[in-house]
């Protein structure tokens, strides 16, 4: 062990803890770990400070950080809400007077009191797209202080103020196991600290109906929610560490009924590292329940939505039903949208089979791990827990099978729709073709009548005209008011019209047969060379 740096009155601690936590505000750059590599740390360093306006409130009149302390028994040592950097180091009780980062001198200690057997703090906000209650100098004290792995940001990168959820696909499950000799400094039996101790950090993700329950199927408001969730216990001391970041604190509840008075005594003792090992194990059972509650009823919501806007293709007599039904392009993009939902509950209970895959895997390598001290004492419990999880798992495949059969109903349904469309599009045109056969007809009317006159009307026109003048047999003034009649001009008239009328007739019917065979000509080209289709 190092060389303590802290004044008498303190806990004795080595130089690389000191040093590490006097420059807690370059976190994750100041962790001493043997896990952690100078260009990794940096690249944490700068996402989270690209990212730490938008993931924690920026002023402490604001923060709220639930911490549970519980003793060996699981007796409540503290339960307090910190709201202030302040209150903050006292809790911790750090009560070292800061100064200048280069400054050798310190006043007062930078630890007066050792860990509780269990601690839990929680991270949480107003809602899951709102930052989290605490500021980012809070944030760095506490992950240095108890020196948090630095790949945990990564699933606090998924909470923060936004529009619209982001990154839901994101998922993963990390470890750091340290069981044999600890890294220089990690040594510290007075903070309860012996170096020889596992870490995990994991996100899972459930799902939650925000609508009071008489609500309408169609107007139910689902959301997915995620957890981040950080576990250290000390295989020597047993003395446990949670971190929870959620969007609100309904995991706090959950995590307080089972630690509470209660709670099984198993669940809440944690006078040994054996007793703390056996405790921790139904704290990841909760986290696993919680993730995997609710979608069963989420899955038979989006099973039902689907039902309801796609009945009337399922209809017995859908040619019946077509007749009451108008489909329009608004339809196929509500199905697509019950689609895409069904895919993202698909690779959502996939992520959550596969963290669940990991935790499982990673206990079950520690049974096996001559060098983990409490496997032999603990076995029976990593067997009960395996098949917890081997349970919750197969409930995961199981509804994500259901979101796969949905996915496939969609699609079909969708096409089904489109057929639908296009029918009723098809027939809108056999409307259309029929008023214009109808106005065809209407047409050819005018036309023959117009043919009948027309030779008449253009011979009439014709004598009107100087052309040609006939004159009474008596030779009366025509303006006399008198009146004559010829029988010439009625015989001209008809050896024009009678003849011209034939020949114009002849002429349209000759025009007419023509235009029919090309339009039979191009109807037998096509029913050789195009495509046919078949609707429903």
């Amino acid at each position: 062990m190092g060389t303590a740096t802290a004044t008498p009155i303190g806990l004795n601690l080595t130089t690389e803890f000191s040093s590490s936590y006097r420059e807690f505000e370059s976190f994750p750059e100041n962790l001493f770990d043997r896990h952690s590599y100078a260009p990794t740390l940096r690249a944490y360093k700068r996402r989270l400070d690209s990212a730490s306006a938008q993931l924690l409130v920026q002023h402490e009149d604001v923060a709220d950080v639930p911490f549970r302390d519980l003793d060996g028994t699981g007796a409540v040592l503290a339960r307090k809400n910190i709201f202030s950097d302040h209150r903050l180091r006292e809790h911790l009780g750090d009560n070292a007077v800061e100064g200048p980062l280069s400054s050798s001198s310190v006043s007062g200690a930078y630890a007066t009191k050792p860990d509780p057997q269990c601690r839990f703090i929680f991270f949480w906000a107003k809602h899951s797209r709102a930052p989290l209650k605490l500021t980012r100098r809070m944030l760095m004290r506490i992950m240095s202080y108890h020196q948090v792995m630095p790949r945990y940001l990564e699933f606090l990168f998924l909470f923060g103020q936004r529009a619209i959820p982001h990154d839901l696909r994101y998922s993963g499950f990390r470890e750091q196991t340290s069981l044999e000799l600890p890294a220089p400094g990690q040594k510290l039996p007075e903070l309860r600290r012996s170096g020889k101790h596992y870490q995990l950090c994991y996100n899972l993700k459930s799902v939650g109906c925000s609508s009071p329950p008489d609500t309408a199927l169609m107007h139910q408001q689902w959301s997915i929610r995620h957890a981040a969730i950080y576990h250290q216990l000390d295989v020597e001391f047993g003395t446990t560490l949670w971190i929870i970041t959620k969007g609100d604190l309904g995991l706090k509840e959950d995590v307080q009924d089972i630690t509470g008075p209660n709670g099984r005594l198993e669940d809440k003792s944690f006078g040994t590292a054996q007793e703390a090992f056996r405790a921790s194990l139904p704290i990841h059972a909760l986290f696993a329940h919680w993730a995997t509650n609710d979608w069963r009823w989420y899955m038979q919501w989006l099973e039902d939505s689907v039902d309801k806007e796609t009945q009337a293709t399922i209809f017995e007599d859908r040619d019946e039903k077509l007749l009451s039904t108008v489909y329009t392009p608004r339809d196929l993009q509500r199905i697509q949208i019950w689609e895409e939902k069904a895919n993202e509950a698909i690779t959502t209970l996939e992520s959550n089979a596969s963290v669940l895959g990991a935790i499982l895997d990673y206990y079950l390598a520690l049974a096996d791990n001559a060098k983990f001290p409490l496997r032999s004492s603990n076995a029976d419990d990593i067997k009960m827990f395996a098949a917890q999880i081997k349970d919750l798992i197969a409930d995961s495949n199981m509804q994500k099978n259901r979101a796969k059969l949905l996915v496939n109903i969609a699609s079909q349904r969708k096409t089904l729709i489109l057929q639908y469309l296009q029918s009723q599009a098809s027939e809108k045109m056999e409307t259309l073709t029929m008023m214009a056969q109808k106005e065809a007809v209407a047409m050819r009317i005018v036309t023959v009548v117009t043919l009948i006159y027309l030779p008449a009307t253009f011979v009439s026109t014709f004598f009107s005209t100087d052309v040609v003048k006939y004159q009474n047999g008596s030779g009366t003034d025509p303006t006399a008011g008198g009146t004559s009649y010829s029988s010439v001009a009625m015989a001209r008239w008809l050896e024009v019209t009678l003849p011209l009328t034939v020949v114009t007739f002849l002429l349209s019917w000759l025009t007419y047969t023509k235009a029919k065979k090309n339009i039979g000509v191009q109807a037998l080209a096509k029913g050789i060379f195009g495509h046919t289709h078949t609707y429903p």
